[in-house]
């Protein structure tokens, strides 16, 4: 387009930094099966958009897991958010004579799923960052992980997600050996079941469904963003729990700090009256840590967050990529980064960050290649896991006694 030689002209620099709205990280996959769901509105391996709010897309759900996983997640939500917004991912249901061979049937359709989330966001115009997957806490035998289990490490990473998951809920040691099969920071297990009313009848059902929506209640508290822990919250819609499990904040010894030890989420129901107890009452999720070895990236909230800013940095960049390399560009982009995490230290979602561009990481060689390097650290947040207290005697306020002792007494 030629300039006029009489008139006038407008452009737009691209030279300065751009703002990002970053991503909300309360959503959600649910892989499970519904044998009696409509065929129509959940086809066999079709990944479906929904509201949970929208009452004909849940009644459309039939009565199985998959029904039982958006009950327990919209009981979790909080306010005046009616529903969440989940993508819904049936399979089939084996239906082998032999238990043992449906549940693998059944796991091996789940394990297909899983490693196609990857087309998940192009069909449903979002990105799950939580995921709810079942039939985790089966195992084929003492020395076998759970297939699922084995399948959603993968798949969380290509979603940057993570997944809440059920392991064996009938005794902490068998709830501790199925951890010991994951090493992953992107696993949360759960070493105890939800028991829930269905009708007048109340049933045993996985825990980590409600555990999504106990994500997604915090998340949408601080407007989608994942940086802020789920632990000493209160777990809704519970009849009980498939077994009590003792725990004290007091006693290191007992079986629920046993398995926080291991890295197994529990779920602790309040007692009113006792010292160490979590609550007064009601139900109370107690969980912080991944399964992964190591402690630098061990709270799984600071997983998220991290996950968080690396989609912000995604789209900063990709506003730049295929821009000429010059020192404008250059502090545009540089300035963006700073920006965004700023603003993420402003609102208290880190501790702190550094963001430099230094010489030795972008030699002449890669900048004419047209690669450049930016070095950043960040300090996520840690979660508040343990108080130390330490009480001693106070003598000045025996020194003031005296004193007030000493003036009355002048008086008289």
């Amino acid at each position: 387009m030629s300039a006029p030689t009489f008139g006038m002209t407008f452009t737009r620099p691209e030279d300065e930094p751009v703002p990002v709205l970053g991503a909300d990280f309360s959503k959600a996959l649910l892989i499970e099966t519904s044998p009696d769901a409509s065929a129509e509105a959940y086809p066999i391996g079709v990944p479906v958009r929904i509201s949970t709010s929208d009452p004909d897309a849940v009644e459309a759900l039939g009565t199985g897991y998959l029904a039982d996983a958006v009950r327990g997640i919209n009981s979790q939500i909080a306010g005046l958010n009616a529903g969440a917004d989940v993508v819904i991912l049936r399979v089939a249901e084996d239906d082998d004579e032999d238990p043992a061979a449906a549940l693998a049937n059944t796991s091996a359709a789940i394990v297909e799923a899983l490693q196609g989330v990857g087309s998940i966001p192009s069909i449903a115009n979002m990105t799950p960052r939580l995921i709810f997957a079942g039939r985790t806490a089966w195992r084929p035998d003492e020395e076998t992980a759970n297939p699922v289990v084995a399948a959603l490490p993968a798949a969380c990473e290509r979603l940057l997600a993570i997944a809440p998951i059920d392991v064996d809920d009938s005794s902490s040691a068998l709830a501790i050996d199925a951890r010991e099969t994951m090493n992953s920071q992107r696993l949360m297990p759960i070493g105890v079941a939800a028991r829930v009313f269905e009708g007048a009848e109340v049933v045993t059902r996985p825990m980590a469904p409600r555990v999504v929506g106990l994500f997604m209640r915090v998340d949408a508290m601080h407007g989608g963003r994942p940086f802020n822990p789920i632990a000493n919250r209160p777990i809704q819609g519970l009849a009980g729990l498939s077994r009590p499990i003792p725990f004290s904040l007091l006693d290191g010894s007992t079986e629920g700090q046993q398995m926080l030890e291991a890295e197994v989420s529990i779920v602790a129901r309040g007692e009113t009256g006792v010292d160490g107890a979590v609550g007064d009452g009601g139900f109370v999720f107690i969980g912080t840590d991944n399964t992964e070895t190591g402690e630098l990236w061990k709270q799984i909230h600071q997983v998220r967050g991290a996950d968080y800013l690396t989609v912000a940095l995604m789209q900063i960049t990709r506003e730049f990529l295929g821009r000429r390399i010059t020192a404008d560009i250059v502090e545009a982009w540089l300035n963006s980064i700073r920006f965004m995490l700023r603003d993420r230290k402003a609102a208290d979602d880190i501790l702190g960050y550094d963001v430099q561009f230094r010489a030795d990481r972008n030699s002449p060689e890669q900048i004419r290649l047209g690669h450049l390097t930016v070095n950043l650290g960040i300090e996520p947040a840690p979660a508040f896991k343990r108080a130390d207290h330490e009480i001693r005697r106070y003598r000045p306020a025996v020194e003031g006694l005296v004193s007030e002792i000493v003036a009355r007494l002048g008086g008289i």
